[in-house]
């Protein structure tokens, strides 16, 4: 660390830190072991993700570093249930539930994978429908220009009539 000695500013401290570096990384709780070959490791990394054994899919083994990481949906928290009581309810997440390996990209504010209302060929067709109608009643407005109707003036003490 950068510090200042009591001398420079003629304080009565030793030294005051303005640059610290910490270590942050991951507990080896936490990293995904390697990928399970038999059925007994299968288990192991179930109960280690809190999963029922049927329900446990470990990523693929192809050298991505996935390790014993379950496979999750790609479903965004906009799928889950709002009405639940959740124990992190900004999250829509339980405690000791695994997350997805890129759980930062389904949050609610990053991409929804709920269903749509509405078709995708539904909405082309309403959004060109919309589009082809505006381009024809402005064709029709300059080949049938219309103005607002004006009346001359007429002043009646000199008798003149002014468009």
């Amino acid at each position: 660390s950068i510090g200042l000695r009591s001398g420079d500013y003629g304080g009565h401290w030793s030294t005051v830190n303005l640059l610290s570096c910490s270590r942050n990384h991951a507990s080896n709780d936490s990293l995904p072991g390697p990928y399970p070959k038999t059925p007994e490791e299968r288990a192991a990394a179930a109960k280690k993700y809190n999963m029922r054994v049927e329900d446990y899919e470990p990523h693929p083994d192809n050298g991505e570093g996935y390790g014993d990481y379950p496979k999750l949906p790609d479903r965004s928290q906009h799928e889950r249930d709002p009405w639940y009581q959740w124990d992190h309810p900004d999250l829509r997440r339980n405690w000791g539930e695994p997350m997805h390996w890129n759980f930062d990209m389904f949050i609610r504010n990053r991409v929804d994978t709920s269903p749509s209302p509405v078709s995708w060929s539904t909405m082309c067709k309403q959004l060109f429908g919309f589009i082809g109608f505006m381009l024809f009643m402005f064709y029709v407005g300059e080949k049938f220009p219309s103005y607002q109707p004006v009346v001359s003036t007429h002043h009646a003490r000199m008798n003149i009539f002014v468009l």
